[in-house]
């Protein structure tokens, strides 16, 4: 697999420096799309909120001045010759999404789908790894974002896109070990009770069902579904913690 990076998120800051209004949002889908409108050329500032509020410019600012593409770009360039087997020529980029305050997006629906609806990414040969603004930026999570974009899309191209919640857990917690992420946690007895109550959905194709289990009674107040009594995250916690284990006990 052949990847190439880049770097994006200068483009994101440029477009909060014009007026908030028709103008910037006019300037976005030009920036994003190709010179005929007829294509997205830029897929991954589709997740971003060209309306954001100040604090979108503030996020922007800290992962300029900390040099966030080149950190990417370097993860990148760590882990590319692992993949000469996988099929496939990706461009990675870093897009900021606006979960905080923004009423632009849904952190639950969105996240849901930059991990499990990545099909429109790979036909156009995007990666994109997000970034939250409800969330402070730092060098540790630039890299795993980075990383697990290209891992996810790595499982896909080996073993295909993930129907059932078991085939989910199964990519998403391959992609966050591999990418050496640490959270989401839980402790041992939340870990077993999410086993539990996880496991008889474990063969559902049910974007309410899999939407609970992997994000938790948080997910379900805020979209209206019914809760099973999980917490923040418990099916993804479970995913990175049985991955972690599976691979401490491989090597």
């Amino acid at each position: 697999m052949k990847l190439e990076f880049v770097p994006l998120l200068h483009i994101q800051r440029n477009l909060y420096n014009i007026p908030k209004g028709s103008e910037r949002f006019s300037h976005y889908l030009e920036t994003m799309l190709n010179a005929d409108a007829s294509d997205i050329e830029l897929l991954p500032l589709a997740i971003m909120n060209p309306m954001g509020k100040e604090r979108v410019s503030e996020i922007l600012d800290t992962l300029l001045a900390m040099d966030a593409d080149t950190i990417a770009a370097r993860a990148i360039s760590e882990v590319s010759d692992r993949f000469d087997d996988v099929p496939g020529t990706f461009k990675v980029g870093l897009v900021l999404a606006d979960d905080f305050m923004g009423g632009w997006t849904n952190r639950y629906t969105t996240e849901f789908s930059a991990r499990f609806e990545i099909q429109p990414s790979l036909k156009w040969s995007w990666l994109s790894g997000v970034l939250w603004t409800s969330e402070v930026p730092s060098v540790q999570t630039v890299r795993q974002e980075t990383l697990a974009a290209v891992y996810r899309a790595v499982y896909i191209q080996r073993h295909g896109f993930a129907r059932t919640l078991q085939e989910m857990l199964d990519r998403e917690g391959y992609t966050m070990a591999m990418a050496d992420c640490r959270e989401p946690y839980l402790d041992a007895e939340d870990i077993a009770y999410t086993r539990e109550i996880i496991s008889p959905h474990l063969l559902s194709r049910d974007y309410p069902t899999a939407m609970v289990c992997l994000f938790g009674d948080g997910a379900a107040r805020s979209l209206g579904y019914k809760p099973m009594g999980l917490s923040d995250r418990a099916g993804l916690a479970l995913a990175l913690h049985e991955a972690r284990q599976n691979l401490a006990n491989s090597k």
